[in-house]
């Protein structure tokens, strides 16, 4: 099981956060973008996220937006990895899955909560990862919905080929309920004191 930390929520700077992450052992960075249609926040801005552009970590970006075509330029010019849209957001999933692609990142689709997974029984042949939010988009800190297990579970039996993330309210506890490829963890480990030692709690569980 791989960690993905998102700096969403820190008790420090967005700078510092960064760089502590660049020298953990986490297996991602996590960059929740939001531009308040999607979901009604908004994230660091496309300019704070510049201080991306030295990281040596792979990045894990979820695009929390209504038009996830418009930021792919700035983003593939970032060491990323994977771009995660939302399957609820837009409706030319397929045209977006094929530019993420020709921009050689890999590309996932996100599920909110309520939202049922035979709904990407179209998709799971042509995407990498589908990400399970474990809470409702947007906002850090939040508690971890008891159903996603099952949830999880039943993506599974449709997709041996699928890499499966979960985000949202993931600590040393809750992570003991999810059996996925990848865990997004934030507040747990940003605004701890130790983020090596959160991150290794984690793996250890």
């Amino acid at each position: 099981m791989k960690v993905s930390t998102s700096f969403l929520s820190s008790n420090y700077s967005l700078v510092d956060t960064i760089n502590y992450l660049e020298h953990s052992s986490t297996d991602f960075i996590h960059v929740d973008f939001m531009d308040n249609t999607f979901v009604p926040y908004k994230s660091c801005s496309l300019k704070e996220l510049e201080v991306l552009q030295n990281t040596k970590k792979d990045l894990d970006v979820h695009l929390m937006v209504n038009d996830p075509l418009k930021y792919l330029a700035f983003f593939s010019k970032l060491n990323t990895r994977y771009i995660t849209f939302p399957y609820e957001a837009v409706n030319n999933h397929l045209e977006i899955i094929d530019k993420i692609k020709k921009a050689n990142i890999k590309v996932g689709i996100a599920l909110n909560p309520e939202t049922s997974v035979n709904c990407l029984i179209p998709f799971l042949d042509l995407i990498d990862l589908v990400l399970i939010m474990s809470v409702e988009p947007g906002r850090g800190g939040q508690t971890f919905i008891p159903t996603t297990p099952a949830k999880i579970a039943e993506l599974r039996n449709l997709s041996n080929r699928v890499l499966i993330s979960v985000d949202g309210g993931i600590n040393k506890d809750t992570i003991k309920l999810v059996a996925t490829d990848i865990v997004v963890s934030g507040s747990y480990i940003c605004c701890s004191d130790n983020f090596e030692e959160r991150i290794k709690s984690l793996r250890d569980s």
